[in-house]
């Protein structure tokens, strides 16, 4: 059970890793597109900086044809690193992508599923990671508990090296749902994981155990000065 964070926010990137444990980056256009218009190659070189060289970091193409695709993916292991996981949508353009990469030795994270289709076919074409989207399948009315069970069955059953990285989340039940059904790794924006550790209830369990500390040896007096 490995969290990633998915967000290129630097700034995010750096004060939460203080705090939680990660394994890696993952990014997208939709992502991208919240920072506004960064220094492409160099944003994320500073992002492997950041996270160093045992961390996974993701990176997804955006042109829609597979010889596009392996041009893009090309150009970020030229301008990046040879490290980045190049994140291809499963369309029949990608996973023929898929495949051209995984000949090359590049690592792949197949994304864009919403169906038990894609996520199966990634896995036989190599895909070292695929993404189901959890959020955007329940508002389409497919039952994403089903779609992830499915793929770690086939893992366990036919011995794939894949890895379920779930995406796409409202909330922590949804990332717990997932790790329940056999996900292994889930990406998740920071700012959610904040906001699970930061619940009224919790933060009162914490004042009431420093009241009645304070009730006992008095106040402003810490541990450290018994």
């Amino acid at each position: 059970m490995e969290y990633m964070f998915d967000t290129v926010n630097i700034d995010d990137i750096k004060h939460y890793s203080e705090f939680f444990k990660i394994v890696g980056i993952t990014s997208n256009p939709s992502i991208i597109k919240l920072e506004g218009k960064i220094n492409f190659f160099n944003h994320f070189k500073e992002i492997r900086k950041i996270i160093g060289m045992d961390k996974s970091l993701h990176i997804q193409v955006v042109a829609k044809d597979y010889e596009g695709m392996m041009a893009e993916a090309e150009a970020i292991i030229k301008n990046v690193d040879d490290k980045v996981f190049i994140k291809i949508p499963v369309t029949e353009q990608g996973l023929k992508a898929i495949r051209g990469l995984k000949l090359k030795g590049v690592g792949v994270t197949a994304t864009a599923i919403y169906t038990k289709v894609q996520g199966l076919l990634a896995m036989e074409a190599g895909a070292d990671f695929i993404a189901p989207y959890y959020n955007r399948m329940e508002n389409m009315d497919i039952d994403p508990q089903d779609v992830i069970t499915t793929f770690a069955s086939m893992i366990r059953e036919y011995n794939y090296s894949t890895i379920i990285l779930a995406a796409s989340f409202k909330n922590m039940g949804q990332v717990n749902s997932a790790f329940e059904c056999g996900a292994q790794t889930a990406t998740v924006q920071p700012a959610l994981l904040h906001a699970a550790l930061e619940m009224p209830v919790i933060n009162k369990a914490v004042e009431d155990f420093a009241g009645d500390f304070e009730t006992v040896f008095g106040k402003g007096v810490s541990i450290v000065d018994l």
